[in-house]
């Protein structure tokens, strides 16, 4: 913004957050299919940074090394123009990354029960911070810490079991009725 003031609701990005494994990626790129916005994944933009997986990332340079470059990535993405954004699992727990997504997004908590998350991420072995470790009790320490911060979004939808389809249909549903709530008055 070029100190215009604040982005209006309806005109910025759209982030989704919430744990892995809940369908940000999926969901995220069939909802900006759906609503005609570009998209982008925030741990996809995190290796094309760095130039190497996330999973190497956190072998060889370590997490804080890995949250230092999604705090960077995550700011040149909400800086820039309107998108549908998935935010890596932990993105918002950085002070700063949650302050931007406040002035600059509309974020969308996409929630669901930890068993079914659970079942989700044992399908791959690419999350490093479940590697060696049970999923459902890595998640649930996980939940511990992130769900406080993630009930901060702007709003909650429960996308626990049903298909990505209703994910975002629930989540187009969440948005409008955000943006008609935020719209500006219309003087006549």
């Amino acid at each position: 913004m070029t100190g215009d003031g604040p982005i209006p609701v309806h005109r910025r990005t759209i982030a989704l957050v919430g744990l892995m494994g809940v369908g940000k990626s999926t969901v995220g790129r069939r909802l900006a299919k759906r609503l005609e916005l570009p998209f982008a994944d925030g741990d996809i933009e995190i290796e094309a940074a760095a130039a190497m997986t996330v999973s190497d990332i956190f072998a060889k340079l370590g997490e804080a090394e890995f949250r230092a470059g999604e705090a960077r990535v995550m700011r040149r993405l909400l800086e820039g123009r309107r998108m549908v954004l998935a935010t890596g699992g932990g993105a918002i727990l950085n002070p700063d990354t949650r302050a931007l997504l406040k002035e600059r997004a509309v974020t969308v908590w996409m929630r669901a029960d930890l068993d079914t998350v659970a079942q989700r991420v044992q399908r791959r072995d690419t999350r490093p911070l479940l590697r060696g470790r049970d999923p459902l009790t890595a998640l649930k320490a996980m939940a511990e810490v992130r769900y406080p911060v993630y009930a901060t979004a702007d709003l909650i939808v429960d996308v626990a079991g049903g298909a990505h389809t209703q994910a975002v249909e629930a989540i187009v549903e969440a948005l409008d009725a955000h943006f008609a709530a935020h719209a500006p008055e219309v003087r006549t």
